[in-house]
């Protein structure tokens, strides 16, 4: 399941997806508090656990978030070690935002890289 998910995906590394970010794209991090709390967190990051990921994404929900205004966003979703964000990334994918991905070794990646972390 998961190697299927990741065909459908084109994956950044976290520092192109830095570099996403800075134009315009928009990072979710899907851990679990507890896990934000022990590992850190990426300062801009909206935080979204994952059983609340599809209906805070879909343009067309009423309980959407402010930012979820069209299929054509970029959503880099991000978890610990980049396992459960490709599955989430290719729900939203089939969800129909088809630019949605993940970060490939999740949040580890990203504080391993020194990039911001809080």
């Amino acid at each position: 399941m998961l190697s299927q998910a990741r065909v459908r995906l084109h994956r950044l590394t976290p520092p192109q997806a830095y570099d996403a970010l800075a134009a315009g794209a928009l990072l979710v991090d899907i851990r679990p508090g507890w896990q934000r709390a022990k590992e850190g967190e990426v300062p801009g990051a909206l935080l979204i656990e994952r059983n609340h990921l599809e209906w805070r994404f879909d343009p067309e929900c009423t309980a959407r978030l402010p930012q979820a205004t069209s299929y054509d966003t970029q959503v880099i979703v991000l978890c610990s070690e980049g396992y459960a964000s490709s599955l989430a990334a290719d729900s939203l994918r089939r969800l129909g935002l088809h630019r949605a991905t993940d970060v490939i070794g999740g949040f580890k990646a990203w504080a391993a890289q020194d990039l911001p972390v809080h």
